[in-house]
């Protein structure tokens, strides 16, 4: 896999973690722990994708 498509893969995953993000912490009635358990499933996805 080239550098450009890893790239790519990261980008894909960085938007859904901004704005789900949010999301998350607005719906939870503002608790950060539901956003970092969001957070690091994303980060486990993008690393599985990544690693490739």
């Amino acid at each position: 896999m080239d550098i450009s498509r890893k790239l790519g893969i990261l980008v894909f995953f960085a938007v859904p973690a901004i704005i789900g993000g949010g999301i998350i912490y607005a719906g939870f009635g503002e608790s950060l722990t539901p956003v970092f358990i969001f957070e690091a499933l994303l980060l486990l996805v993008a690393g599985a994708f990544f690693s490739r």
